[in-house]
């Protein structure tokens, strides 16, 4: 199966990165020293220059450009593509379906850790493509079908955004080992070491569990749980979703 991804931003390197053994890989994108650096790295894939004018048809399209930029993008690509698989962030099927004709059409969300053949993808749009979708982006990680566009924008806070928050808790972990004394570099390695096991644990147990077998009586662990409550950090967990959330539907009535 070809896929033609157009955008090779970081996201679209992420997947093509994770698909590259499994399909063969066209990418068009606007700058053609960025489009020869990532050729460079992934040989076996093509590239070229988005022209005027790009025929797209019986072409299955991976749509991965920053959403405002899709008015602009829209009208070089004439003709109807086979699938349109959208990566982009608050932008209905609706929406695409305006802009660009095509059979079918899908919208997705991975992360970054589709490099890593790591991603948490969810998908939805139309069902008879659903095994198709599910097969071509668990090949990149983890993908889980969705029964509605409105799922998928509240997961994008999770498994879209979600790096970045889990980025932010490794950081501060380090950052208090390094504060009470510890070396840099070993809290580094210690912080590491626990999202690598700490990811088969949350894959095979509830996290409600998961801290209760942590959490000794009068403990260091309930210590440290204690302060994190006090910090309001559940909460503030929670707000980031909502606010991922409503910043997707802001997105959608923007596109």
């Amino acid at each position: 199966m070809k896929l033609t991804f157009i955008g090779n931003g970081n996201m679209a390197k992420a997947l093509i990165e994770g698909l590259v053994s499994n399909y063969d890989i066209e990418v068009l994108g606007r700058n053609e020293k960025t489009l020869q650096t990532l050729k460079n790295k992934l040989p076996k894939i093509t590239t070229k220059v988005i022209g005027k004018s790009e025929d797209i048809t019986g072409k299955n399209i991976v749509l991965c450009v920053k959403p405002y930029s899709l008015p602009d993008l829209a009208p070089k690509l004439s003709g109807e593509a086979d699938t349109i698989f959208s990566v982009l962030a608050g932008t209905s099927i609706d929406s695409i379906r305006a802009q660009i004709k095509s059979k079918k059409y899908i919208r997705t969300m991975p992360n970054l850790g589709a490099s890593f053949l790591k991603s948490m993808t969810t998908i939805t749009g139309d069902e008879e493509l659903k095994e198709t979708a599910l097969e071509i982006f668990n090949n990149i990680g983890t993908a889980l079908w969705l029964s509605t566009e409105n799922e998928l924008d509240i997961a994008t806070g999770v498994a879209g955004s979600g790096p970045a928050y889990l980025a932010l808790i490794a950081e501060s972990l380090a950052d208090g080992a390094v504060n009470q004394g510890l070396k840099r570099e070993d809290s580094q390695i210690l912080v590491q070491g626990l999202f690598d096991g700490f990811a088969a644990l949350i894959a095979n147990e509830n996290p409600a569990l998961i801290k209760d077998g942590v959490m000794s009586p009068g403990g260091t662990t309930a210590a440290g749980y204690a302060a994190l409550e006090r910090c309001n950090v559940r909460h503030g967990m929670m707000e980031a979703i909502s606010d991922a959330y409503s910043k997707a539907k802001e997105l959608k009535l923007k596109n």
